[in-house]
């Protein structure tokens, strides 16, 4: 068995990437930017008030003044002149500032009559505009590779960027393998159970931007097994769940490896999860999963996203931990890495008592993997413990 670190280098060796395409703004939300986004235009694109007031000369801007007032100005409204010494523009916040204004009296400052103005005794000595560019200016980029989120897309869209380029999105096929399967919905027979890990692993593949192709349930037999891996042509990554064990009826590495996967690893020192297979086949990438519901999720976690971030062109890096203190106590771990159902809560990590692999009930529950390392010793109550958010 080698260790989680080494299966995780392992994988990420196989990975390439996925290449590139160019969409819509509307369209990259959750997308990875793959090239550096440059502006078209400053922003802003010309000086302009950071308040209602009046727009007058920097000189003009004192205590007592009277100004007469020549005009007006809003957003996407100029005034069509220039300010002149005891000369003020009425002036809304976002407006273009007038030639001659060097200061923005902001409303509360000021005392109106008819068309004149009169500064208070202490008007605000900040001048109120916003420099042409102060925010970015034409060739000022944002660089990639970067996960775009909402703020990234209302910045592009300022930048006057319509179109983006961004990591093609991977192609994960999931592979359900068992005799005992069938889809929710059906009937099962008296020996058989529902394929759960299908969906909860194929949400976990598209949250982290990959697009899916479910494929029919392959039976415990070679022919049915190489019908299904003929499916998954053309699929970046390749995720089967069952069959990866060394049992009588666990086929699926000898069917891969038949059509030409090269193997990198097989088992791996954690729990759950020991029976973990990946390699290359053809062009893509098969991670072969354990059966038992809770494992696969966690290798799902651990291992499938990792390999989609770095698919894109993230960084090829483990999924992202933390800490926390121990909410209760916890006995000494074995000698493999273990990952804990747990609960986060009040800024404290608690470990579910009940940890069998099976029990998807316990991982509904659960927003958190604690991680114990190999023969980690008993943890006491306020413990600082790590652990993977899920």
């Amino acid at each position: 068995m080698i260790s989680v670190d080494q299966a995780l280098a392992s994988i990420f060796d196989l990975v390439r990437p996925t290449g590139s395409e160019t969409v819509p703004l509307a369209q990259a939300c959750g997308r990875v930017l793959a090239s550096p986004a440059r502006a078209n235009r400053d922003q802003p694109p010309f000086a302009s008030s950071v308040m209602d007031g009046y727009g007058v000369q920097a000189s003009d801007a004192t205590p007592g003044a009277k100004l007469r007032v020549i005009g007006e100005a809003a957003a996407g409204r100029g005034f069509d002149g220039t300010v002149n010494p005891s000369e003020a523009v009425r002036i809304f916040t976002g407006a273009p500032v007038p030639p001659g204004v060097g200061h923005v009296v902001i409303q509360e400052d000021v005392a109106r009559s008819g068309d004149h103005i009169t500064l208070n005794d202490a008007p605000n000595t900040q001048p109120y505009i916003r420099a042409a560019g102060a925010d970015f200016k034409v060739g000022d980029t944002l660089e990639g590779p970067r996960l775009l989120g909402p703020n990234d897309l209302a910045l592009l869209a300022s930048m006057n960027i319509d179109r983006v380029n961004v990591a093609r999105r991977p192609v994960v096929a999931l592979m359900a393998t068992g005799d005992e399967l069938v889809m929710p919905g059906e009937t099962p027979g008296p020996d058989q159970i529902i394929a759960s890990n299908s969906f909860g692993l194929m949400a976990l593949a598209q949250s982290a931007g990959a697009q899916t192709r479910m494929l029919p349930i392959a039976r415990d037999n070679a022919p049915s097994l190489r019908a299904a891996f003929a499916l998954a042509t053309g699929a970046d990554l390749i995720v089967t769940i069952g069959g990866a064990s060394e049992g009588d009826h666990d086929l699926v590495g000898q069917v891969a490896q038949s059509m030409g996967m090269q193997r990198s690893f097989y088992k791996i020192a954690m729990r759950p999860g020991k029976p973990l297979m990946a390699g290359r086949f053809g062009d893509g990438i098969l991670l072969g999963l354990p059966g038992n519901p809770v494992s696969s999720m966690v290798c799902g976690h651990v291992f499938m996203l990792p390999a989609i971030r770095a698919m894109q062109g993230l960084p090829a890096i483990a999924t992202p931990r933390k800490t926390a203190r121990l909410g209760a106590s916890i006995p000494a771990n074995g000698g493999r890495e273990h990952y804990m159902r747990a609960r986060v809560q009040g800024g404290e990590i608690t470990a579910y008592g009940r940890q069998d692999s099976a029990l998807l009930s316990v991982l509904s529950q659960a927003n958190a993997l604690l991680i114990r390392p190999p023969n980690d010793g008993p943890r006491e109550t306020g413990d600082l413990v790590t652990y993977i958010p899920i």
